[in-house]
């Protein structure tokens, strides 16, 4: 750049200097992930098929005079250039089209590595505006423009650092830029400007002075821009490490808007770390979040209230927390607003929080009395509802069916026909939910012959050949009460055709939580005598005899439980000793839980009925854990264990006696 020019014009463009300062910030909404913002890039490459030269304006050519000015003009001129700039509306594709076309997006990251502050101001106003665009943003990127903007947060100037940080909040919602970021150390630097007097973050903008106003606008500016930032999970790692939370959590208590939203759009990111979940919990954020809660001014405010009160409360003493702080009214106050309707990604924000927080039975029990059963009720009603409402509903009934009244509220609220029609949806969270609350459901009698008469279990069967495991083992789960409850579980079961050759072939699954759930289901139905035939016929005993050398807990609870019950058709009794199932079940005696030690020794009760089986468990070292199973406090665990040991018992008895019969005693045959 050349020197100041002494012509006396740079008196005159003095004042535009005021066009460099930032219009008072509009708080916007990151988009949900880079999806969205390659989807506009790909609209804004359609567009920008090749005009007829007689459709472009004449503001498309008075804006490429204005970048040959920047390309061939002194400093002056420059700044002159920059301000005509300002005054076009660059956020219009065709304005941003005759900047790029001419290489003016070069010019203006050039132009931050000069040192005159009135040029730096220029072409930071303009990058603003122009960074809105997608491809812009990743054109800066491409051209190193992060490492240049991080350089320029050094600068003393209060303006350039707000432009600076503004330009990295737009620009840092592409992936390559929050990696470069990191890499410049530009995270640590935004950190640092957090740090605010609290007596500025509680008083009002209108009673600040002017210093105070450009701090605070500093601080808003700093958080916009690490609300970008923290999309990436390292740079969430980053900022923790550079002390960004205690900062985040003062923020909080700030009285201006343009501050707490981007700040709790920041923790809302950062919530999805454990550590960061661990940090609001101490750091006493949840009574503040809790409190914005209500804001009445600002949905997106109470979006990402919502949104970190979800991901938070995985951790029991922060769902405590927000009961306390009173946070369970308001959640179900949104969730019963029309309003809130309307807004898809709030409600799918509340909804999810009220699905967290009711995993806590002392949150369910203030639930209650707010009727939310009901509300969550009325919200299933409307089946266009978003798929992710409608899963984090059903989620949130799931924990409030635990218990039996709800049941019953659920049953009278005329919820069941919803839940079992949304079986057929498709997607996967929602069918993963959909199982767990026809479960608890089934638990009723009144509710099981409803889900029954509207073809609930059959559409249950049906998720077994989802794709999804978990979708597989929750509704292999939900089949065990189905199945138990049913009016003539044997006979419904048969109907379902295709349907034991698939739950068997469920049993070659390589995922441990899905085998424990088929196991569990088969359980109930080798209960009736017809369906084990059949289950036998497709090999259901080589493929039990295929897991049991599992070391998986769950597993082995249901395992066992289903060689039990499978033992009760033709020779699979025998089958199984001969396959070799025996050992590895006597070790499950040696594991730590009550429960595998209750479905084990049901086992091999019935194992113990064929003799050859008891001489392998006694071999196996089988009686000292039967004889300590026997003076357990569970008396389904005492009776499996005694019955056995009786099995034994016989056995040898019996052995004895033929050994007698075979082996008489010697007698005296010298005795008169």
């Amino acid at each position: 750049m050349k020197g100041e020019s002494d012509d006396g014009l740079g008196d005159e463009f003095a004042e535009d200097q005021s066009k460099f300062i930032p219009r008072e910030v509009v708080i916007e909404e990151l988009p949900d992930s880079e999806d969205s913002e390659g989807s506009r890039s790909s609209s804004d490459d359609e567009g920008r098929s090749e005009r007829p030269r007689s459709e472009i304006p004449p503001e498309y050519w008075h804006i490429q005079k204005l970048v040959k000015y920047l390309k061939t003009g002194n400093q002056t001129a420059t700044i002159v250039a920059l301000c005509c700039l300002k005054d076009h509306d660059l956020t219009t594709e065709i304005n941003q089209l005759a900047i790029q076309e001419i290489g003016g997006l070069e010019l203006l990251i050039n132009l931050l590595e000069t040192k005159d502050l009135k040029c730096k101001l220029g072409a930071l106003s303009v990058l603003t505006e122009l960074s809105q665009n997608g491809d812009i943003r990743k054109y800066i990127a491409n051209l190193g423009g992060m490492a240049l903007l991080v350089r320029n947060l050094t600068e003393p100037a209060r303006d350039l650092q707000i432009l600076v940080a503004e330009t990295i909040y737009n620009v840092a919602q592409v992936k390559k830029a929050r990696k470069h970021i990191r890499q410049c150390r530009g995270i640590s630097k935004l950190v640092d400007f957090l740090d605010c007097s609290e007596l500025h973050l509680a008083t009002p903008k209108d009673k600040l002075d002017e210093d105070a106003t450009a701090s605070v606008a500093m601080v808003s500016a700093a958080a916009r821009a690490l609300w970008s930032v923290s999309r990436s999970r390292k740079n969430i790692q980053v900022m923790m490490k550079s002390g960004a939370v205690p900062l985040l959590a003062r923020l909080l208590r700030s009285v201006h808007m343009d501050v707490v939203i981007p700040t709790i759009g920041t923790i809302s990111q950062c919530a999805t770390d454990p550590c960061y979940q661990l940090a609001i919990q101490t750091e006493g954020m949840v009574s503040d979040i809790v409190r914005h809660l209500s804001a009445d001014e600002s949905p997106a405010l109470r979006r990402f209230c919502a949104e970190t009160i979800y991901k938070c409360c995985a951790k029991a003493a922060t769902r405590d927390m927000v009961r306390q702080s009173g946070g369970l009214d308001p959640l179900v106050n949104m969730a019963k607003n029309p309003a809130t309707k309307l807004d898809k990604a709030l409600l799918a924000a509340v909804t999810g929080a009220i699905w967290k927080t009711a995993v806590s039975p002392e949150n369910v029990e203030r639930f209650d009395q707010l009727k939310t059963v009901e509300v969550l009720v009325k919200l299933l009603e409307n089946v266009e509802e978003d798929e992710r409402v409608l899963s984090n509903v059903v989620g949130a009934l799931g924990e409030c069916l635990k218990f039996e009244h709800n049941r019953n509220s659920l049953r009278r609220a005329n919820g069941i026909p919803h839940l079992v029609n949304l079986l057929n949806y498709t997607y996967p969270p929602l069918l993963e939910n959909v199982p767990m609350v026809l479960r608890e459901c089934a638990e009723d009698d009144e509710s099981m012959r409803e889900i029954e008469r509207l073809d609930g279990v059959r559409l249950i069967w049906s998720l077994l050949k989802n794709d999804s495991p978990q979708v597989q083992a929750n509704a292999a789960w939900s089949l065990v009460p189905c199945i138990r409850h049913a009016t003539d579980s044997g006979e419904m079961v048969r109907c379902f055709v295709g349907g034991l050759e698939l739950i068997v072939n469920l049993l070659k699954s390589p995922d441990s939580h899905v085998l424990a759930c088929v196991c569990a289901a088969i359980s109930e139905v080798a209960k009736d005598i017809e369906n084990l035939a059949v289950i036998t016929d497709h090999g259901v005993v080589p493929m039990l005899v295929n897991l049991v050398e599992t070391d998986d807990v769950e597993l082995r609870q249901h395992l066992a439980s289903a060689i039990a019950y499978c033992c009760a058709w033709g020779s699979n009794c025998k089958e199984f000793g001969r396959l070799g199932a025996i050992t590895p079940l006597v070790q499950y005696m040696a594991d730590g839980e009550p429960a595998v030690h209750r479905t084990t020794a049901l086992a091999l009760f019935h194992l113990s009925k064929n003799p050859f089986n008891c001489i392998t468990m006694h071999e196996s070292g089988v009686v000292p854990f039967l004889l300590k199973a026997v003076s357990a406090t569970d008396w389904k665990l005492q009776e499996a264990a005694a019955g056995c040991l009786a099995n034994i018992r016989k056995l040898a008895l019996e052995a004895e006696t033929v050994h007698l019969v075979r082996n008489p005693p010697d007698t005296d045959d010298d005795a008169d």
